[in-house]
């Protein structure tokens, strides 16, 4: 399996920095996404370092692990047209880009706190969709086509944002989702074309 060497570094960064808050409240509390904190005290900085902390080593182990399997793929992808350095910023702008409804949604809430890498991630699993939609994904071991699988967690994802009470921020997966596709379509345009052509003809090896 090649893992890019960006998408190590960013796993390396993200497990030491969430390890690091797990133990310090006052850690967390700085990094977390909380709106006030940006809208009153311009803290803009959270938009993007709450993406690096977990809520627990659960939330942690998910995440990087399928950043682990997906990012490596996405990064030798991408590199032949904005290389390894264009790959992080498309990482980091995914947190940003995922993000920002929930805080605009909330951003007078004195009550409302976001965390996890997971908008980022959804934009790294989607851009794979794309470039792969029948490609097997495990999920809970269980192997889906990746085309079959966005269509349930989209379909989920949607469902959950307006149900809400779970604590999980749906609306970042959504939007990271949504990302992931949009840049990937953005840097080349040929890839619809050629995802159709895929879809059309249904290859699970």
């Amino acid at each position: 399996m090649n893992v890019g060497p960006i998408t190590l570094v960013l796993i390396a960064i993200t497990v030491l920095v969430s390890w690091q808050a797990f133990g310090n409240p006052r850690l967390l509390e700085r990094l977390i996404l909380w709106p006030p904190a940006v809208d009153r005290k311009h803290q803009y900085d959270r938009l993007i370092t709450h993406g690096f902390i977990h809520a627990d080593w659960g939330h942690l182990l998910f995440n990087m692990i399928t950043l682990f399997f997906f990012g490596g793929l996405i990064e030798t992808a991408f590199s032949p047209y904005i290389g390894p350095i264009g790959f992080a910023l498309f990482y980091l702008s995914a947190i940003l880009v995922a993000i920002l409804p929930t805080y605009l949604r909330h951003r007078h809430d004195p009550n409302y706190r976001s965390l996890g890498a997971s908008g980022a991630v959804s934009a790294v699993l989607f851009a794979f969709v794309l470039l792969s939609p029948w490609s097997l994904i495990f999920v809970f071991f269980v192997p889906l086509p990746a085309i079959l699988y966005a269509v349930f967690y989209v379909g989920y994802s949607i469902w959950m944002d307006r149900r809400g009470g779970d604590n999980i921020n749906h609306s970042a997966h959504l939007w990271g989702a949504g990302y992931g596709v949009l840049f990937t379509v953005m840097m080349e345009p040929r890839v619809i074309g050629s995802f159709l052509e895929r879809l059309a003809s249904p290859s699970f090896f």
